[in-house]
């Protein structure tokens, strides 16, 4: 078995764990990443059980400086070198900007911004001395567009996938695999967490996490830039682009609804 790894945030459920199944059916090596240690283990155990790979866990809230820097102590110290980074644990919030919790809110810009991007800074180098592998950045289709009641989410993913274009570019004349994957919603425990209810029109747009990270791993090991799991997903983003700015914040603001 090969000595590189593939290190994925937020690997103990939804799209980052299907994720984390499809490098390990392909015999990479894992460093996942989450919050809860029982669940970490939990999931190490089954994968293992894959191909007989190597798995390392690290328990690490990123909303916490700390935490992410608890993760690239751990790769270092561990001598581990990381061949391919998912940058996929994030969160959501719900509610008028000027009501909903400010800690929520800065919490969500650390995880979806600050830890991302430190993780990328500290890796990504190493990846490029490497000469292989690649960023697998998590992002949404609200990335193009802004977002009423969840405006500092959909803020988020713009920051996720303007980084990951302008990477992308700065690296298109190498073998480094830069990919924003950007599902719209998302069968998972995302839209509890944030506290969101999808209108009945909505609803009929939500993928499986499964299929997701499917589109989205297939996608990342062509070299794709930009990938957008699901046809209504792709008609709705190119709609996005022709559209007046003053009718796409409309139409999002009837979309999310509670």
């Amino acid at each position: 078995m090969s000595d590189k790894y593939t290190l994925i945030t937020g690997a103990t459920s939804g799209i980052g764990y299907e994720l984390a199944k499809l490098f390990a059916k392909d015999k990479n090596n894992l460093i996942i990443i989450g919050r809860d240690k029982k669940r970490l283990k939990e999931v190490k155990g089954e994968f293992e059980k894959i191909n007989s790979i190597k798995i390392h866990f690290v328990e690490a809230d990123l909303k916490l400086e700390a935490s992410v820097e608890k993760v690239i102590k751990f790769v270092d110290e561990n001598s581990l070198t990381v061949e391919n980074l998912v940058n996929n644990a994030g969160f959501g919030s719900f509610g008028h900007f000027h009501e909903v919790d400010s800690e929520k809110d800065l919490d969500m810009i650390k995880v979806n911004i600050y830890a991302l991007t430190r993780l990328t800074k500290s890796f990504l180098p190493k990846i490029i001395e490497l000469g292989e592998g690649g960023v697998l950045n998590v992002a949404s289709t609200a990335a193009f567009a802004p977002g009423p009641k969840m405006s500092v989410y959909y803020a988020t993913k713009a920051y996720v996938l303007s980084l990951t274009e302008a990477l992308g570019e700065e690296l298109r004349d190498t073998n480094i695999k830069i990919t924003a994957l950007c599902p719209g919603p998302v069968k998972t425990n995302f839209q509890s967490r944030a506290e969101v209810v999808k209108s009945e029109k909505a609803k009929k747009y939500m993928m499986d996490a499964e299929t997701v990270a499917y589109i989205g791993y297939k996608g990342f090991l062509k070299g794709k830039l930009i990938v957008i799991p699901g046809l209504k997903n792709k008609i709705m983003i190119q709609a996005l682009r022709m559209a007046p700015r003053s009718a796409i914040r409309k139409i999002i603001r009837g979309v999310n609804t509670k």
